[in-house]
């Protein structure tokens, strides 16, 4: 077989070079990584042990949902506009997973991450409260996100502990000390067998969560590139557990997961389940070694591949992204019991209402977007410095439905899914030069050539300066044009800046601006800003104001994915 003798030829050469260090058990035992026990509470592989069959595998996916409960208004992008619908909650998610699984009992459900960050409910409870609703969906397997550690690491054990199927990582190290890996936190890799085809699953997660969120969340926590250890765990995937299939469940982005697909270690995959970008892939990418597919986020959307089994063996495989219309899918009458009885002690305070906007509220486009314009405004007002600034966050379905006023209403749950994180305002000093290293390196962080080198977020948001960039131009040589409050930007000039404090960064950094100078927390918080803000200024319109403008992209761009065929819709 060409690809035994392929991948032996190169975990000979890693091995040699020290890329593949534990391919050798014996003679390199420390370093190898931490393999699954199948006879272990934690990974009980499912075995389908009847002989070779015919029929149809359905795995299912989805991703990036943020503890988004409810039916929610969700953004398509259709003939060039902005069109929002009704999508679905967990209650019908799980009217749609029975449906299919009643349908083919063949079926595999995966969630790949940011389960419990993004709501009211799961700050209040510390994420407790989506326990039992994920429960009750039936998952069969999870990975965790670049958030599970939103609640720290220890709370992050207990939570990932409590879902009753088992999760896969294999890049996510318990911290021995001094910067030295202990053991694998969670098993690497699970498999399961159907109709004579075992099918294996293998966990990467967002290796780079410790630079793009506080750094205290991942304490206790040392995190590996996937390349590190995939080309072993393919091998043992492949060779010693004899897997037809394997899947890589990947919380990356999707420009990492398909610059992965593109590498030799990964040889001998079939598919990338990705997520972490909120992109809604729905033709497969095919790449050099592997697809690469993503179902969007909020529950909105479920990944389905079918796989084609003929007398044990893969013939066929179709995928989809399936829409989960909140009209089509009456919710489960038992989960949306279960939903009710919760939320129930929290509801008038996710309820209440704060203010309203004249425009539907938004977080799609990479550039500006009108949650974020919300944020910086009410920032920028309360704050009183030169400039304001804000992280280019994903999360938060769009709020678009207005009441009978004409307005939409923006209530206290809702600012919860624009900033589930009450962070501290703090307020710095950074030079002109400062500034503009910084821009430079954030938009290479959102625009890198290399896929391998992009962070998962979008364009910073920030209001008092005005920036001209081209996205798709020369690290280090994108920003074309600075002005803040109207005038050039002056290098050698020190400016007042506002950003949220990041846990567990120095007071010499600020919204990832190292060596700022004269760093002060605020007596308030975002929340805080926000409630004041809205009282004194709702209804708002918060419009973008083409701060920030790509001289070589559109204003409406969608996803930062180049190279491939690929359009967000």
């Amino acid at each position: 077989m060409a690809f035994k003798s392929n991948r032996r030829k190169f975990l000979r050469n890693s091995l040699l070079t020290g890329l593949g260090a534990g391919l050798t058990p014996l003679a390199f035992a420390e370093k190898s990584p931490e393999l699954p026990d199948p006879k272990a509470p934690d990974n009980p592989d499912v075995e389908d042990t009847t002989a070779p069959a015919s029929g149809t595998i359905s795995l299912l996916q989805t991703t990036d949902v943020h503890c988004q409960i409810h039916p929610h208004d969700e953004l398509f992008w259709e003939n060039e506009q902005m069109v929002f619908r009704q999508t679905a909650g967990y209650a019908q998610l799980a009217t749609l997973f029975d449906k299919i699984r009643k349908k083919n009992p063949n079926t595999f459900i995966v969630d790949t991450g940011d389960m419990f960050q993004g709501s009211e409910l799961s700050v209040k409870t510390t994420g407790k409260a989506i326990l039992p609703i994920l429960n009750a969906l039936g998952y069969d397997l999870y990975l965790p996100g670049n958030w599970e550690v939103v609640y720290y690491k220890k709370n992050m054990q207990t939570l990932l502990g409590g879902l009753d199927a088992p999760k896969v990582c294999a890049n996510m190290f318990h911290d021995a000390g001094d910067g030295k890996k202990g053991e694998l936190i969670f098993p690497p890799y699970f498999t399961w067998s159907k109709l004579g085809v075992k099918i294996g699953f293998l966990g990467y997660t967002d290796p780079l969560v410790p630079l793009r969120q506080s750094p205290n969340y991942s304490k206790g926590i040392i995190y590996t590139k996937p390349e590190e250890n995939l080309a072993y765990y393919v091998n043992v995937l492949r060779e010693q557990e004899q897997c037809d299939f394997v899947i890589i469940l990947a919380h990356l982005g999707l420009s990492q997961q398909i610059s992965l697909a593109n590498m030799p270690e990964c040889e001998g995959v079939n598919y990338i389940f990705g997520g972490d970008t909120h992109e809604r892939v729905r033709t497969p990418i095919q790449c050099k070694y592997a697809k690469v597919v993503e179902p969007g986020a909020f529950g909105s959307f479920v990944g389905r591949l079918d796989l084609k089994v003929e007398n044990g063996k893969i013939t066929g495989e179709h995928y989809e992204l399936v829409e989960v219309d909140a009209r089509k899918h009456k919710p489960k009458r038992d989960v949306q019991k279960l939903i009710d009885q919760i939320e129930a002690p929290y509801t008038t305070a996710i309820n209440k209402v704060i203010g309203y906007s004249k425009v539907p509220l938004y977080r799609y486009f990479v550039v500006e977007n009108t949650i974020d314009t919300l944020i910086i405004d009410a920032l920028f007002w309360k704050a009183g410095t030169e400039i304001a600034l804000s992280n280019g966050f994903r999360f938060c379905p769009p709020r678009s439905t207005p009441g009978p006023d004409g307005l939409i209403p923006i209530t206290e749950g809702f600012m919860f899914d624009m900033l589930p994180v009450d962070a501290q305002v703090r307020t710095a000093k950074a030079t002109g030069a400062q500034l503009k290293n910084w821009l430079e390196k954030e938009l290479n962080n959102v625009f890198a050539k290399d896929a391998g080198k992009r962070f998962g977020g979008w364009v910073v948001k920030f209001k008092g300066m005005e920036v001209t960039f081209n996205a798709f131009g020369e690290a280090g040589k994108r920003v074309q044009s600075v002005t803040v409050g109207g005038q050039p930007l002056d290098p050698a000039r020190t400016y007042t800046i506002a950003a949220c404090e990041r846990d567990g960064d120095p007071p010499t950094m600020l919204c990832r601006i190292p060596d700022v100078t004269d760093g002060k927390n605020t007596p308030y918080t975002l929340h805080t800003v926000l409630r004041d803000y809205l009282a004194q200024h709702s209804p708002v319109s918060p419009q973008p104001h083409g701060y920030a403008k790509a001289l070589d992209a559109p204003a409406t761009l969608l996803s930062q994915v180049t190279g491939v065929e690929y359009v967000f819709r």
